[in-house]
């Protein structure tokens, strides 16, 4: 295997979120979030499946960090529970979830593992869901910056990377306008409210993180996409633009330029939360980087009757929440993943070029990156998953190609470590380098988390040498 041109610094990861792998949703002092109650509404999620055992890390995640030893990866990147830090999301601290935490940091630094911690990864405290709507309250944002604030208290001498947010349009979006995912509202007015307040949490976030872990970086991590007309009609052209305005720019702009993006913000007006003076500096408070989740493209085309918006997205199912069936191939085929995804890696050095030649080339991670395959466990003990192999090797390939090209690419994370909770597809669908029987928490690496290792290798170091036995 030949090494591509990456920086010698180049960090190689994976990673995960802590509803989705962790388990113990009620244990040792853990307060709900609203994905512990969503998850058990009836028709929410695929054969009504939760994430109270997951992958049941909160027992043991020493055994995935000697897999990541094993795999040589320079990275982790995995979420905190608030509610398992903070049961009520304010007030009294639950010193055993800290201690969770505390010692995921030391085992993964004893492996010369790099810890990124993402503080919140969609699962809002249910406490504060009821109190105030959770980030559809003003208040949550001031909350969220003190519960940034308890975990670097604890960990910040020894985390070097923050990422306070994860995909908030999604969080927005699908939790609070098309109630697809917890905390389940259709409300327009608390999808605008919970940008907003995401953004600004995340600003107040930054000043706390900082006090308290002085060299560390903070950034956050979004979704992503090129979007593209259906047609090359005036009026799908048209779409596509206030489309890119609604998934990549109504984050983007507010964190570089100051601002949200027009005309999308006027066609907003009867539903933009208040912004109080200062509010749009904060949330502008210098980023150190920012993290590109991607996973396929977007095409849209015009409807008159999608109200504020004047356009339907197609192909993406961070926009739609569903993905539409293939219309050229079978899914798992070559151009579609298991998610009838389409495959689409130019799109991912599109998003980087973007960022360098329009946003000032930040420091950027790949945070999230990968596909979901329908694997099996065959006779010979082995997960051959070549697809997903094929699909990380295309898309590191764009990766380096973006670096060679001067974007300020820093590192490359797969999503995911560990099959897992899949939201509303509970454990349907499969996106880990590495298999797991959620019977019986057995893990096989998978025949892609193989190849990753020896990908990645020459990274190494002193790191050792990657055992290719599953054993």
């Amino acid at each position: 295997m030949t090494a591509l041109p990456f920086p010698s610094d180049f960090l190689f990861g994976a990673a995960t979120s802590a509803y989705q792998i962790e388990g113990g949703h009620d244990a040792d002092g853990k307060g709900p979030s609203v994905w512990d109650r969503f998850a058990r509404r009836t028709g929410r999620v695929h054969r009504a499946h939760t994430g109270d055992v997951a992958c049941d890390t909160y027992n043991d995640f020493q055994t995935d960090v000697e897999i990541m030893r094993r795999l040589g990866l320079g990275a982790y990147r995995f979420s905190v529970s608030w509610s398992r830090v903070l049961p009520s999301g304010r007030g009294a601290v639950n010193p055993a979830g800290l201690d969770y935490y505390d010692r995921l940091v030391d085992a993964l630094l004893d492996a010369n593992i790099a810890p990124f911690v993402t503080l919140f990864h969609w699962d809002m405290p249910q406490a504060l869901q009821d109190e105030m709507g959770g980030f559809a309250g003003r208040d949550s944002a001031a909350l969220f910056a003190d519960y940034a604030e308890v975990v670097a208290r604890r960990l910040g001498d020894r985390v070097g990377h923050w990422i306070t947010l994860n995909e908030p349009w999604v969080y927005a979006t699908l939790g609070h306008l098309r109630g697809l995912h917890a905390p389940g509202r259709h409300n327009p007015w608390a999808f605008l409210r919970v940008v907003h307040h995401q953004l600004l949490g995340h600003g107040l976030a930054v000043e706390r993180l900082l006090a308290h872990s002085a060299a560390a970086q903070v950034g956050l991590s979004l979704n992503l996409s090129p979007i593209y007309p259906v047609t090359d009609s005036e009026g799908d052209r048209a779409a596509a633009r206030l489309a890119d305005q609604a998934v990549n720019r109504l984050f983007l702009d507010p964190l570089f330029r100051g601002r949200y993006p027009e005309p999308l913000w006027s066609r907003l007006r009867l539903f933009r939360p208040r912004i109080a003076p200062g509010d749009m500096v904060t949330i502008g408070a210098p980023l150190d980087f920012v993290g590109v989740n991607y996973y396929t493209r977007s095409r849209v085309r015009r409807a008159w009757y999608v109200p504020f918006l004047g356009l339907w997205p197609e192909g993406l199912p961070v926009l739609t929440g569903h993905a539409p069936p293939p219309p050229d191939g079978p899914e798992g085929g070559p151009r579609y993943s298991g998610m009838g995804w389409e495959v689409y890696p130019a799109g991912l050095f599109e998003l980087l070029w973007r960022l360098k030649t329009e946003y000032g080339n930040p420091p950027v991670y790949v945070t999230e990156n990968g596909a979901a395959y329908p694997d099996t466990l065959t006779a010979d003990g082995r997960v051959h998953d070549d697809a997903r192999r094929d699909y990380l090797e295309q898309h590191l390939n764009i990766v380096a190609a973006a670096v060679k090209g001067g974007a300020a690419v820093r590192g490359y994370f797969v999503w995911s470590l560990l099959d897992n909770f899949e939201w509303t597809y509970g454990y349907d669908k499969r996106f880990g380098l590495v298999y797991v029987d959620f019977e019986t928490q057995r893990r096989v690496i998978k025949d892609s988390g193989l190849w990753y290792g020896e990908f990645i290798r020459p990274t190494w170091g002193t790191r050792g040498v990657v055992s290719t036995s599953n054993g």
